[in-house]
């Protein structure tokens, strides 16, 4: 009778890749019982490392405000429950911006938790090391830095066309070509054309003056682009090769990377420098600002919102939010960013770790619908009807020149909630606030997606 796959799973061995070849080298040599043994010890498994019995302690620094805010706030402590039986976790905390980001047991954005010696690429997701950079333009008029700036920042699907795409440094380059996660020419061409570019969503390029000094700054929201995009794809691809050998009962969306294994010391170097390209990415577009302008920055800072962090052998996964604790960053030049929403102030905070924050603060103001209920909910009025309620007084742009209404106002938390919340928690401390002037954003780039157009020339 041939071996097959279900004496080894009767043997106690889980399903893998070698099942293959030692069911062919088996039956080629015809070994008996014994030698069977003998030979399947090379394979042995450890044990499967079980979900904790019980969540481990999160601190909750959220609460209901108002009624519609109840089911929000519900579903992002009962994910976090799930969440937090996750094998290498050991604490965690949730912030005033908190929202579920989709089902129960992932992490919600405005999550923080903290791993024992593992990196969980789930918990930072695709759209690594979003972050937000401020220069100070001194005593720029606003129109004028938001006008120079439309004219050289980039929203929307892709990259630059060519003749208009931003350098990417040569030695940023190199150090993805040594690295075993980023060593991908496509990978490095897309990072090259994506270069400058902010993508949709809610990222922004945001204008405002300082309450404290007048001066204008000019603040700017993205991640990591494509290229962040496509590390997380590898990155999940690796951490659930693990989870199926040492976690199966792990959900898919919480695998990890051991970080003592090779991997998990690539995939961390491989982080560092997509950090290091979405910090580099922010400061191309500034500096094209400062350059067409003739002007010199009075001052600038940056911190992300969407990344690990390291201190020890703990691994602090920020899923949008704010770090505070200098540790958290070996490149610190100031205090932190909080944006909220178009109309209102982005917040210019310090703080230090306490039991609450875990050494961090919210990261803006979250959302308590989904962008389609939110529209539904404003299907009586125009879309031009909403624009020019929300944005009065304001200069507010899109890139498209499609108006996003998921994007306005209304369609975030109450920021006078979460700056009421931050104070109540004593997550952090608001040093300034940049008072709002306008803003861009990629707009509806649902409405003329490229895609849709060459369905319209097909048909034609």
């Amino acid at each position: 009778m041939e071996f097959n796959g279900t004496h080894l799973i009767e043997l106690g061995y889980r399903p893998a890749k070698w099942f293959k070849e030692a069911i062919e080298f088996i039956n080629e040599n015809s070994l008996d019982e014994n030698q069977i043994k003998i030979y399947l010890e090379q394979f042995k498994q450890p044990e499967p490392i079980p979900l904790h019995a019980t969540a481990k302690d999160f601190v909750i620094n959220i609460r209901a405000e108002h009624e519609s805010e109840n089911d929000n706030v519900e579903k992002v402590i009962s994910t976090m429950k799930v969440l937090m039986k996750t094998p290498t976790l050991v604490h965690g905390a949730i912030m005033p911006d908190a929202c579920p980001t989709g089902p129960e047991g992932h992490i919600p954005v405005g999550g923080v938790v903290v791993a024992k010696n593992a990196i969980h690429p789930g918990f930072h997701s695709a759209d690594i090391c979003c972050s937000v950079m401020l220069t100070d333009f001194g005593k720029a008029d606003p129109k004028e830095v938001l006008d120079v700036a439309h004219s050289v920042t980039h929203f929307g699907y892709g990259g630059r066309p060519r003749g208009e795409q931003m350098p990417m440094s040569q030695e940023l380059m190199e150090a993805f070509r040594e690295n075993h996660f980023l060593n991908d020419e496509k990978l490095i061409s897309i990072a090259r054309s994506h270069m400058g570019t902010q993508g949709d969503g809610n990222h922004f390029l945001f204008v405002g003056v300082s309450k404290n000094t007048g001066n204008t700054m000019l603040v700017t929201h993205h991640g990591s682009r494509a290229p962040g995009a496509a590390l997380y794809d590898k990155g999940m691809k690796v951490a659930n090769k693990f989870r199926m050998e040492i976690s199966p009962e792990t959900l898919r969306e919480n695998a990890w990377i051991p970080y003592e294994t090779e991997e998990g010391k690539q995939y961390w170097e491989a982080l560092q420098l997509i950090r290091q390209w979405t910090k580099e990415n922010h400061i191309s577009i500034h500096n094209a600002v400062l350059n067409k302008m003739k002007t010199e920055k009075q001052n600038r800072y940056w911190n992300e919102h969407n990344f690990v962090f390291k201190d020890g052998d703990l691994f602090y996964h920020a899923k949008g939010a704010t770090p505070l604790d200098d540790k958290f960053l070996p490149d610190i030049t100031g205090p932190r960013l909080i944006p909220l929403n178009m109309a209102e102030p982005v917040l210019i905070v310090q703080g230090t770790t306490n039991e609450r924050n875990l050494g961090f603060a919210p990261h803006g103001a979250g959302r308590n619908f989904s962008r389609t209920q939110h529209k539904k909910s404003l299907a009586h009025k125009t879309i031009e009807e909403v624009f020019a309620e929300e944005t009065q007084g304001l200069d507010v742009r899109f890139f498209t020149n499609d108006i996003d209404i998921s994007e306005l106002p209304t369609a975030y938390k109450s920021a006078k909630n979460v700056r009421a919340q931050i104070e109540e928690y004593g997550l952090c401390e608001v040093l300034d606030e940049v008072m709002p002037y306008g803003c861009i954003m990629a707009g509806d780039v649902q409405k003329n997606a490229p895609w849709k157009k060459k369905k319209k020339f097909r048909k034609a």
